[in-house]
């Protein structure tokens, strides 16, 4: 099988809001609109996400997106109004989430400063 490309997919229950916030947080407009119910942005740091109209599963889905630095998306974060949670730290950097609209939970995931050893 030849894979061209692959797309991660949250629901929402409103697709307004969810392109609200998605747009703020990628920092741009949706690069297009496929079909009726489906937003989609491509080559987020390398990831394509989509969006789509699905209120009974909006809110149940996961995304985890990797920062360089959490106190830099921590500010970035609360200029946008958007509350991350506290921190925790693990054996691979440390972690927060937020949650869209629907709930669909977002991680910030900040690697650590030294390389993991296996």
């Amino acid at each position: 099988m030849e894979i061209q490309g692959i797309y991660a997919a949250l629901a929402t229950a409103s697709m307004d809001k969810a392109e609200r916030f998605y747009t703020r947080l990628f920092g741009r407009e949706p690069d297009d609109r496929p079909m009726v119910g489906l937003i989609q942005w491509r080559n987020i740091a390398g990831a394509n996400i989509q969006i789509f109209d699905n209120s009974k599963n909006a809110g149940s889905g996961r995304l985890t997106i990797v920062v360089p630095r959490m106190d830099r998306a921590r500010k970035s974060l609360e200029e946008m109004g958007v509350d991350l949670t506290d921190e925790s730290q693990g054996d691979y950097g440390r972690i927060a989430q937020i949650a869209d609209p629907d709930g669909n939970r977002i991680t910030l995931a900040e690697p650590p400063t030294r390389p993991f050893d296996s």
